[in-house]
């Protein structure tokens, strides 16, 4: 059981360092009275503590406000370590690296798009693979995927016309962290990767087609009424066996390098180690792969746009920004180098757009971050809703087929190949995004620019 947490501010808790004999910084949650009701219904907070046992760890470790129980850490959370010698924790980016989202703006509104709204949602599905397991139609050849391991979507841009070199200036770090090498990414990742780069996958992935309903900042980019659409996807069975691989090998060395944990989940090696170094580089090479996914499926999406809407339309449909949020990275703060892993968290550097997935029949946020959030998270802020139930429970709340009807019924055209994966991704089971996002608002990290709300929605 977690510790009693102390209310620092508004939206501010904190467990101090004392209060486990093994923490070494405190464990700090932003959430309001509501959200932080749902946050105790799981382990979350036990993790939190369990985290900011690291070695190396800074600051606090931190939880955003939709923060829940995941793998070894909880998704929704911030943990930085001092190099050379604080580690990383392949648990601390998750098994999906770089999941992460992109949004694109077409040059039209939700009143011209009129009734060819369903022939687009119905054609996108035909267009972008979904569901476990699915391959996609880019088949790479292993020099291929190499370069797309090294260089991200520049390589998808520059060999196969799969969008434009804009796509790839407006994409966190430009699609490619430095410093991948394939030569760590495992055999078994590559064959379980190379057949689904531009597929969406199942779980919470989505591609979401939507419209500005409320505009909070005139100079954004964006328009009232104005279509876009949100891609949410990551790296596929490429990033899943990257992380299954280094958690392995870092477990069985943690004895080795005296390193005592409270859960064998958040196995992990100095960042300055061989076996921390390799993990860098394969999950920067990861990283790569996820933004090249995500590179192709907005490609997908900008054909179905011309086969539907035309050339004009296709042509003026813009990629706004994409960011990942399962990923670590070195970085400067505070004058100290520091890796900071952001798993199920958005970086949100002063300026930079940030996109907070609501789930179906919700909104959806564009935000920019704030220089706070540069102080009080690491330049970090919220990535989504967050579960409130498991998939399980929620399967045994509703049918797929009785979440599809009533979808339909607010007028937001869904496409799905399981009505098993829609009823998991029911809306119910999410916390509420509003709070999530006035949390993070409210807090300082973040401002507010826009909402985006459904019309359509292609699922796994």
């Amino acid at each position: 059981m977690a510790a009693e947490l102390r209310r620092v501010d508004d939206v501010v808790w904190e467990i101090a360092a004392g209060a486990r004999a093994d923490m070494r910084v405190p464990a700090r949650v932003f959430a309001d009275d509501r959200l932080l009701a749902a946050i105790r219904a799981d382990d979350a907070l036990t993790q939190l503590q369990n985290v900011a046992t690291l070695p190396g760890i800074v600051g606090a470790a931190i939880a955003m406000p939709d923060v829940h129980q995941g793998y070894g850490f909880p998704v929704g959370t911030v943990a930085a370590t001092a190099l050379p010698d604080g580690v990383v924790s392949p648990g601390g980016v998750g098994y999906d690296i770089n999941c992460g989202v992109r949004l694109l703006a077409l040059p039209l509104t939700r009143g011209e798009l009129g009734e060819r709204k369903e022939a687009l949602v119905h054609e996108i599905s035909r267009r972008v693979p979904a569901g476990a397991g699915r391959d996609g139609k880019a088949r790479l050849r292993p020099s291929e995927l190499e370069r797309v391991l090294v260089e991200g979507p520049r390589a998808l841009v520059e060999r196969h016309g799969m969008g434009t070199a804009e796509d790839v200036e407006a994409t966190e770090s430009r699609g490619r962290i430095v410093g991948a090498d394939p030569k760590h990414v495992s055999d078994r990742a590559r064959e379980r990767g190379a057949p689904q780069l531009g597929t969406m996958g199942s779980g919470n992935h989505f591609v979401e087609l939507q419209y500005v309903r409320r505009l909070h900042e005139t100079d954004a980019g964006l328009a009232d009424s104005q279509v876009t659409v949100l891609i949410h996807s990551g790296s596929r069975g490429l990033g899943h066996q990257v992380c299954t691989d280094f958690v392995k090998r870092m477990d069985a060395r943690l004895d080795a390098r005296g390193i005592v944990l409270p859960d064998r989940q958040l196995s992990c090696a100095p960042v300055s180690s061989d076996d921390g170094r390799a993990y860098l580089a394969a999950m920067a090479a990861a990283a790569n792969f996820a933004w090249a996914n995500r590179q192709a499926i907005a490609h997908a999406v900008r054909e179905t746009v011309r086969a539907v809407l035309g050339d004009r339309a296709a042509n003026g449909t813009r990629q706004v920004y994409d960011v990942a949020h399962n990923v670590a990275k070195l970085e400067t703060h505070g004058g100290r180098e520091l890796c900071v892993h952001r798993k199920g968290a958005t970086r949100a550097f002063p300026g930079q757009p940030v996109f907070i997935p609501g789930s179906m029949g919700t909104a959806s946020f564009v935000l920019t971050g704030r220089p706070e959030a540069m102080d009080r998270t690491f330049g970090t802020v919220c990535h989504g809703a967050g579960r409130a139930l498991s998939r399980t429970r929620a399967r045994k709340q509703i049918e797929g087929s009785e979440l599809r009807r009533q979808l339909e019924a607010q007028g937001i055209t869904v496409r799905s190949p399981s009505n098993r994966g829609l009823a998991e991704e029911a809306p119910f089971a999410y916390k509420d995004v509003q709070a999530v996002v006035d949390v993070v608002v409210r807090a300082g990290l973040a401002d507010a620019v826009a909402e985006l709300a459904p019309v359509g929605v292609v699922k796994g």
